[in-house]
C-alpha cells in the first residue's frame, strides 16, 4: 500500500461498533491517545506519521477523541479513526485552570465502568485483529493490550498517576485511591519510550529514553513570509496556547508594540494591523515557528519540543496546580533562550516581556536529541518484522 493508493479510508467506528475494517491481513498497529488537549494527539500523530512513512503496509488505528482534522494534520496517509474514551486528563475550562471536581467525578465513572469499556474493545479486537498497542498514556491501554493478546508500548514525559498524586491532599484524598489504581495499570506496561521534560516515571518497569518528538515545517520560512505577507525585518511573535487556548486573552496589548508583527491561530481574534490570524487549513503552529522572533506560550510538552527542535526562544507561562508545568519549565530553562512570567505579567502586564533580554539556557553546552519519533519508529518496525 502507498499514501496515493490506499487499501483503507479513514472511518470512523462508533463505539461498540465491531464491523470489520478494510485492511485485510495487513499488520496492525492500535494507537490509543489520551483526551486532553492537543499536545498528547499531535505527538502521537507525529510518530504515526513517521511509521507511515517508512511503512505504509502498517495499517494504523487511532482510538481518542481527539478531532480527525488535528490527526490529518500530522499523518497524510489514510489511518481508521474510532472515537473512544478511555481517560480525560483534567477537565480544564482554558490552558490555565483546572476543574479538580469534574476531572475527578469523571474518572470515577471510568474506574467504575473499565470492565465495559474493555468489553467494548475486547469485542473489536475479535473481529479486526491487532498486533501492537502503542500508548499515550491512558492507564487502560495496558488492559486493552490484555484483551488483544499482544504487548502494550507507551511514549510520554509524564504518568497521570504523577499528577493526581499531587493532588492527593484535595478533595478528601480521593485522587490519591486513582493515583494508585493508574500506577497498577502501568507498572503492566511492557515497554516506556521516556520523551524529555519528564518526572522519574517510576511506575514503569521497562524504560528507554529517547529524543524530542514532534512535527518539523513542511514549508520554508520564505514561503509563509510570502502566503502572510509577513515582513522580514520586523520582530514576529507567534501566541499559541494548545487545543484548549486561554480566555480573554489581551489583545489589546499588541497596540503597544506597532514595531512587532504576531501570529495567532485563534480566528475569534480582533482585526489589528500588525496581528496575522492563520487558519488551520492543514498548518500547523511549527510550520510558521521558522519566522518567529519568540513564542509566548503556556506549558504543554508538544508546542514546546517543536519550539526546541526549530530553536525558536521561549516566553511561557507558568502554570500553578500542574505538576508537568514544573517539569517542562525546568526543560525550558535547561536547553533553550527563555523568560518565564507569571500569568499576571500576562493578563494585567504591559508585555515588557517582549523587549526583555531573554535568558540563555542553564545548560549551555546541553543539546536535545531532535529525533525522538525517528528512534520510536525504528524500534516499533522492527517489532513488525
Amino acid at each position: 500500500m502507498d499514501v496515493e493508493s490506499p487499501k483503507f479510508k479513514v472511518s470512523n467506528i462508533q463505539n461498540g461498533a465491531t464491523t470489520p475494517l478494510k485492511y485485510e491481513s495487513m499488520p496492525t498497529l492500535y494507537a490509543a491517545i489520551t483526551n486532553h488537549g492537543f499536545g498528547h494527539a499531535t505527538r502521537t500523530a507525529a510518530v504515526l506519521a513517521e511509521i507511515q512513512r517508512q511503512n505504509p503496509e502498517i495499517a494504523i488505528v487511532i482510538a481518542t477523541s481527539a478531532p480527525q482534522w488535528l490527526l490529518e494534520e500530522y499523518i497524510l496517509g489514510d489511518f481508521v479513526l474510532r472515537d473512544r474514551t478511555f481517560d480525560i486528563g483534567v477537565i480544564q475550562a482554558d490552558s490555565l485552570h483546572i476543574d479538580k471536581h469534574t476531572t475527578l467525578s469523571k474518572l470515577q465513572y471510568i474506574q467504575q465502568h473499565q470492565a465495559e469499556i474493555l468489553e467494548a474493545e475486547r469485542e473489536f479486537f475479535e473481529a479486526n485483529p491487532v498486533d501492537l498497542i502503542f500508548a499515550d498514556m491512558p492507564p487502560l491501554a495496558t488492559q486493552l493490550a490484555k484483551s488483544a493478546g499482544v504487548p502494550c508500548w507507551m511514549a510520554g514525559n509524564f504518568g497521570w498517576d504523577f499528577i493526581y498524586r499531587d493532588w492527593s491532599h484535595d478533595l478528601d484524598g480521593e485522587f490519591l485511591a486513582i493515583a494508585d489504581w493508574m500506577s497498577g495499570l502501568y507498572s503492566q506496561c511492557d515497554r516506556l519510550f521516556r520523551l524529555p521534560f519528564h518526572e522519574p516515571m517510576s511506575s514503569f518497569p521497562h524504560i528507554q529514553d529517547v529524543g524530542l518528538t514532534g512535527g518539523s515545517p513542511r514549508y520554508t520560512p520564505e514561503e509563509m513570509r510570502e502566503k502572510f505577507q509577513l515582513d522580514r525585518d520586523r520582530p514576529t511573535a507567534m501566541l499559541t496556547f494548545g487545543g484548549l487556548s486561554l480566555s480573554q486573552i489581551p489583545y489589546d496589548n499588541l497596540a503597544h508594540f506597532p514595531e512587532w508583527q504576531f501570529i495567532t491561530f485563534d480566528l475569534n481574534a480582533p482585526d489589528l494591523p500588525n496581528l496575522t490570524r492563520v487558519g488551520r487549513n492543514g498548518l500547523r503552529p511549527v510550520d510558521l515557528m521558522g519566522v518567529c522572533d519568540r513564542l509566548i506560550t503556556k506549558p504543554g510538552y508538544g508546542t514546546l519540543s517543536e519550539a526546541c527542535r526549530v530553536g525558536i526562544p521561549i516566553v511561557c507561562l507558568t502554570r500553578e496546580g500542574f505538576i508537568e508545568a514544573e517539569t517542562l519549565i525546568a526543560g525550558v530553562r535547561d536547553y533553550t533562550h527563555h523568560l518565564i512570567i507569571s500569568p499576571a505579567e500576562f493578563y494585567e502586564g504591559d508585555w515588557q516581556f517582549l523587549t526583555d533580554p531573554l535568558v540563555p539556557p542553564a545548560l549551555e553546552n546541553a543539546r536535545l536529541d531532535p529525533n525522538g519519533e525517528t528512534e520510536i519508529t525504528s524500534e516499533i518496525l522492527k517489532y513488525f518484522l
